[in-house]
């Protein structure tokens, strides 16, 4: 039960972390991820979606009829989504500005939904747990390290600190949706570089 709990967990970390080898919830993080304090904020919300909603759609799955679990599934992660957004309002207000309309957003996320819909529906409550948790952290990594990339491209900055000196000339074009695409697309050959080796 344990290694079948810690497989749950793992397999979002890496064999199925959502951007890179689902290729799911690809509008928040190319949208969010001009920063790393962006893309972790963006990860932690979604996270906590995806863990609150897999435990309720889980205990719920023999009562939600099959013909109307995905209106049920999106009025449940809307419920949760509700609850992060007037959190950050409360407690982070700067990152709730700057994260603005993807906020709402996580609602129709395809991965918080998905899991919803493939793994808590057919499985028990601490499995989906360990399943949101898992995707959630992955996508909350993967977000971070492209808005690493893209701040460090882009501004000569890492979390606001300048780390590349005054001789460095950014890319501003990182900050921008284009640069958004070719971050995506690095990482997405050092992810499939790395997966044959």
């Amino acid at each position: 039960m344990a290694k079948t709990l810690a497989q749950e967990f793992v397999k979002g970390l890496w064999e199925e972390i959502p951007p890179f080898r689902l290729v799911l919830g690809l509008c928040p993080t190319l949208a969010v991820t001009k920063s790393v304090e962006n893309g972790i904020g963006m990860g932690i919300a979604t996270t906590f979606v995806l863990v609150c909603a897999n435990t309720l759609v889980s205990l719920l799955r023999n009562i939600i009829p099959a013909k109307v679990r995905i209106a049920c599934f999106i009025v449940i992660i809307a419920t949760f989504v509700t609850v992060v957004e007037l959190l950050m309002q409360a407690f982070a207000y700067p990152l709730f500005l700057a994260l603005g309309i993807f906020i709402p957003l996580i609602v129709v996320n395809c991965i918080v939904l998905g899991r919803s819909e493939a793994f808590a529906f057919k499985r028990s409550v601490v499995p989906s747990i360990a399943d949101g948790l898992g995707i959630g952290i992955g996508f909350t990594l993967a977000l971070g390290s492209l808005g690493a990339v893209r701040e460090l491209l882009g501004s000569g900055t890492v979390l606001g600190i300048d780390v590349t000196g005054a001789s460095f000339e950014p890319f501003a074009f990182m900050l921008e949706a284009p640069g958004a695409f070719i971050g995506l697309g690095l990482m997405l050959c050092v992810m499939n570089f790395i997966g044959k080796k």
